[in-house]
């Protein structure tokens, strides 16, 4: 008896401690579920209860300014509840709830359909909630007509009832036109979940470091984007209580790189906080997640990115929600957040901030987005390793995020309406009345006439076109170009990888996975870059990679051999490079540093290419992504440019290009972010930053150094300007550098980087200074050890720009000089070009830029 009430007793110890570990979920003081337009109560899908408006308390007396309608179709995604019946609205109305104070969540249901013979085309109208304008000069067609929308719509705000008032809607059609609505929800959520008070700042993104900000709940807000990333959809009922949706994020996940999904083990349980209560988000939210995957050495060279538009103009809550339900101890996974090219945070560690596994964290930043002309612009978010502190893993992790809009001073939070879907041209209509039966006889007879023809014709023409097809060979069944590159079929690239072993993995980038393969057509091995298919960027820059390398030959730009198009697969084949790219010999790798007359010679064949871009075509080309990852090394340690994927033809003139912003962190001219446009100046700061890598071995953005090193270009640019600069260099290099060599190269960096474009260097002249520093170096290394040797352990001070660093006759060149003094204690070599060393044979590259 007594084993039996001990059994018990443990059977209720276990099933407290599992419904002590269930959440439950929160509920909200005012749950209002209005049915706008119908007369009865309804239950929608879901299981929700609607209330039906005519018996509500909601809405004035309105029969001379609305009326009901239903809508006169269905769409096969659009549900009962609440969208099949809506108010019409002809003139201002408002609905007043009488609510409790505090935060409440306001949700608008619009289908847009034909309502009492309306013309869905013509209803724009604003809603306002007590001071804010929610939406204004709206049209609910226009929504529903974007690319990629659904029929039917729900906008979210944050609205917060003060003391003593009420929760006020108001629907104002523009004039001539009419409003609807078809469904209004209003949810009460605890104080403080999603606004502050004031003493609790946000951390406030910019350029440099970030910024405390403020608002508390006199800021009204819009759910822009929710999702659940890594995980399915979670629908409103399975929220925590507060009815939220979440989508997945696959569908906003930038670049080819998708990362890994996990989902956590039904044994470790979600523990909520006091600091992360359950009503924060749902245990679905925080069981999945994505992160970057096992690889570190592939997670080191790409972010794991998010792409979202955003309207222009307003300011931004981003939060990100965190939960680690991995086997992770504090420090072992540790990772930046970028926001908008911008460090958000430099050593995210969730297990550190946590505290323990399954114990949900979540973070708030807030962030502008500048205006723009066409009143949207993309919004990033972006992780990457953090391996600074040494973590056991190279990864980042993400579970959940959402994105609200903050309205302005003025109270508006209101957007655009998406741009009008260009229409297909009207077909005229044939019209067939009685009344001219004489004329609609021939007219019929000629219709049939001329439709037998085309039938006939479409048959000859298909049985044609399949009899050639057969004939011609499989290279030419690409409408891409192939001048100078061939079309591979997916079977030979299949083979060609081992069916895209991951043995055969030899990187990532954003284009998508690299792999090394070998093909019986091509006598040399072959480096096949794959695209991810979702990826719309991705397709795009297949394509102008192919446009650009299949015109394009020359001895410093990797050669294009091949793509494949085959079955929606976008692949390019390219030749393989053994020595891989210049980053892997520069920092954090296992191979051995590059002495420094070799890291000349590489920067003067990448100088040569991008010069060969620039005036070598008949169009300037701007690559864009001047990087080290981007230049690639044969097997001789030739330099190659590589990745034309973001490149854009310049104009003839020398007017920039405007464009949006794209590049990569750390590297993207200043002045091409400030105004927006683009020249070939930009390719020579991105150059100038390599430059300072090539010399320093370190990487152009490192956010955990003191303030004045964090950038590299800034920090490159302010110990020349000190002239300090000999003090940056590599400690490989101690003692390899000619004193004279350092000095031009450094004046070659200082003025790549100029934060002013039109100060900055063309790219000949870059290729011209940077020969004539290889010509110090190679001088000075042959008297090292003669009569008249060079000290290359002495420091000497670099000058700032402007003060005269060599003895040229040439003012006007910014690389001039034909006579350096190279010795040491007070005697001198001169460098002459009689020896064997002229200009024109120097510099041969330059006087001919045609591509080999």
């Amino acid at each position: 008896m007594g084993i039996v009430i001990l059994c018990i007793l443990l059977l209720d110890v276990l099933l407290s401690t599992t419904i002590a570990q269930t959440p439950q979920p929160y509920k909200p003081t005012d749950l209002i579920l209005l049915n706008c337009g119908e007369s009865s109560p309804r239950t929608s899908s879901d299981g929700r209860k609607w209330e039906a408006e005519a018996k509500s308390q909601y809405l004035p007396s309105t029969s001379q300014t609305s009326s009901t309608s239903r809508a006169s179709e269905q769409d096969s995604s659009v549900v009962l509840v609440p969208y099949m019946t809506a108010r019409v609205i002809h003139s201002k109305i408002t609905y007043t709830f009488p609510v409790s104070s505090g935060a409440k969540f306001v949700r608008l249901y619009f289908y847009p359909a034909t309502y009492s013979g309306l013309n869905k085309t013509t209803s724009f109208f604003s809603v306002a909630a007590n001071r804010f304008t929610l939406l204004s000069n709206f049209s609910a067609y226009l929504t529903v007509s974007a690319p990629h929308a659904s029929a039917s719509i729900v906008k979210e705000f944050i609205v917060t009832v003060q003391d003593k008032q009420q929760l006020e809607i108001a629907f104002t059609p523009t004039p001539s036109s009419f409003a609807f609505i078809n469904g209004i929800e209003i949810v009460s959520m605890p104080n403080g979940l999603y606004t502050k008070d004031m003493d609790d700042p946000y951390v406030y993104v910019r350029p440099g470091n970030p910024q405390t900000f403020y608002f508390d709940d006199t800021t009204a807000l819009e759910t822009v984007y929710r999702l659940n990333v890594g995980g399915r959809f979670v629908s409103s009922v399975k929220d925590s209580g507060l009815f939220r949706r979440w989508l997945e994020d696959s569908s906003y996940i930038f670049a080819a790189q998708f990362g890994v999904t996990h989902s956590a083990p039904d044994y470790v349980p979600i523990e909520y906080t006091n600091k992360t209560p359950a009503y924060v988000a749902p245990t679905d939210v925080y069981k999945t997640k994505r992160t970057m995957g096992k690889n570190s050495r592939i997670n080191l060279n790409y972010n794991l990115t998010w792409l979202f538009s955003v309207d222009s103009g307003f300011t931004y809550l981003v939060r990100l929600h965190f939960c680690e339900t991995e086997s992770v101890k504090p420090g072992e996974r540790v990772f930046f957040i970028f926001i908008n090219n911008m460090t958000a945070e430099q050593d995210e560690d969730v297990m550190y901030w946590s505290g323990g596994t399954g114990v949900p964290v979540y973070k708030d930043f807030v962030v502008s987005v500048a205006g723009g002309s066409s009143g949207k612009e993309d919004l990033w978010l972006a992780l990457h390793p953090n391996i600074d502190s040494g973590p056991k893993y190279a990864d980042a992790i993400l579970n959940g995020l959402e994105i609200f809009k903050l309205n302005r001073s003025d109270g508006d939070i209101a957007g655009p309406n998406p741009e009008p879907v260009a229409a297909p041209p009207k077909q005229l209509p044939i019209s067939i009345k009685k009344t001219r039966g004489k004329r609609t006889l021939p007219l019929l007879i000629a219709i049939g006439a001329v439709i037998a023809a085309l039938f006939a014709f479409s048959v000859f023409f298909c049985f044609f076109v399949r009899q050639r097809r057969k004939k011609m060979q499989s290279t030419q069944k690409s409408a891409l170009p192939t001048e100078r590159c061939r079309h591979f079929t997916l079977a030979e690239i299949r083979s060609a990888t081992r069916n895209f072993d991951e043995q055969n993995l030899i990187g990532v980038g954003g284009f998508g996975n690299v792999y090394k393969g070998y093909h019986e057509s091509v006598s040399m091995p072959v480096a096949i870059k794959r695209l991810n298919s979702s990826s719309e960027q991705g397709i795009r820059e297949f394509r102008t990679e192919i446009e650009m390398l299949s015109r394009l030959r020359h001895v410093h730009l990797v050669p294009l051999i091949g793509y494949c198009d085959d079955r929606g697969e976008m692949i390019l084949v390219y030749e393989y490079m053994p020595n891989g790219a210049l980053q892997d010999h520069l920092y954090k790798t296992d191979s051995p540093p590059l002495p420094w007359k070799q890291r000349l010679e590489i920067c003067i064949g990448a100088a040569r290419g991008l010069h060969y871009l620039h005036s070598g075509t008949n169009h300037t080309i701007i690559h864009r992504d001047i990087k080290p990852t981007n230049i690639l090394l044969d097997e001789n340690w030739v330099a190659k440019v590589s990745d034309f994927g973001l490149s854009k033809v310049g104009p003839t003139s020398q007017t920039p290009v405007n464009t949006v912003v794209k590049g990569s962190f750390g590297y993207i001219d200043p002045e091409y972010c400030r105004r927006q446009k683009l020249t070939e100046k930009s390719d020579v700061y991105s150059f100038g930053v390599v430059l300072l890598e090539v010399l320093c071995a370190r990487r152009p953005l490192i956010p955990t150094l003191p303030r004045d090193q964090v950038s590299l270009a800034e920090w490159g640019r302010s110990c020349y300007q000190r002239g300090t600069f000999d003090q940056i260099i590599d400690p490989y290099l101690k003692g390899d550098v000619a004193p004279e060599c350092l000095k031009k190269f450094a004046e070659i960096s200082y003025n790549c980087v100029h934060d002013i474009g039109s100060e900055r260097p063309t790219m000949v002249d870059v290729v011209w200074g940077l020969e004539f520093a290889l010509q110090l170096q190679e001088a000075a290394e042959k008297n090292r050890n003669g009569p008249d040797r060079v000290n290359f352990d002495r420091e000497i001070p670099l000058l700032p720009r402007g003060d005269v660093v060599s003895s040229g006759e040439d003012d006007d060149n910014p690389f001039s000089g034909s006579r350096i003094t190279l010795g040491a204690s007070g005697t001198s070599t001169t460098l002459s070009y009689s020896d064997g060393a002229r200009t024109d044979a120097v510099f041969s590259e330059i006087m001919n830029s045609a591509g080999r």
